[in-house]
């Protein structure tokens, strides 16, 4: 009995066919096959969970690619914006700094023109003034220079030239400028004083200009000069 269980219990585990002849025989065959088929069902069911998660996984992998790709186009285009931004800024920077010295070179020649057209009207009313004195009223324009080595009129040793009108032993000293500021009329009057000095004779003080500042006109009627002007 015990040899013919072994056997029994091994054609159960061992033969397919005797196991299913046994189960009919007690009513569990189609239960038996049923669990087959369940179990096969399960199998595939693995099988297919198991695809679908390589799937999602390949699925997460290309989207992590993607979004790398992503981050790195967006950290490229950052780059290239913020370059972009600092070329700008260069240039821009660069203009400024081309409108500044535009702006600069302009002001040099207007002031520059504007002091040349200074000293040329100057010399031409000087010159007119010399030849109106000479011919209508017979006196004498000269141009008195003095070298001042005490530095009396402008604080330091310096030559001082201004224009000179003689005329029956009156001696007028005239400065003839196209604008006039107060140092201007205190200068002026400096050397009056110093022409006093050199020459023993006190000389009348006569300024000429199309523009007289107001603080200047007022100095120079405390000063006893005498303002020839448009304005």
């Amino acid at each position: 009995m015990r040899n013919l269980k072994s056997e029994i219990l091994r054609l159960l585990k061992e033969d397919e066919e005797f196991r299913y002849a046994v189960a009919g025989l007690i009513g569990l065959e189609e239960i038996l096959k049923r669990l087959d088929r369940h179990e096969a069902q399960l199998i595939k069911l693995r099988e297919d969970m198991n695809r679908l998660r390589e799937d999602m996984n390949r699925g997460f992998k290309r989207y992590d690619e993607e979004l790398i790709r992503l981050r790195e186009d967006m950290n490229k285009l950052r780059e290239d914006m913020n370059k972009g931004f600092r070329r700008y800024d260069e240039e821009l920077a660069r203009l400024r700094e081309d409108m500044n010295r535009g702006f600069e070179l302009l002001r040099r020649h207007i002031d520059a023109l504007g002091a040349r057209w200074g000293l040329l009207a100057e010399e031409s009313f000087r010159a007119g003034m010399v030849g109106i004195v000479e011919r209508y009223f017979g006196g004498r324009v000269e141009r008195w220079t003095h070298y001042d080595e005490e530095g009396f009129v402008f604080g330091f040793p310096s030559l001082v030239e201004v224009d000179m009108v003689i005329s029956d032993k009156e001696h007028i000293l005239v400065e003839i400028k196209s604008s006039v500021s107060r140092a201007d009329v205190y200068e002026f009057w400096k050397m009056g004083q110093l022409y006093e000095r050199i020459r023993g004779v006190k000389p009348r003080l006569a300024i000429v200009s199309p523009f007289v500042r107001e603080e200047a006109k007022k100095l120079a009627k405390e000063l006893g000069i005498d303002v020839y002007t448009s304005l």
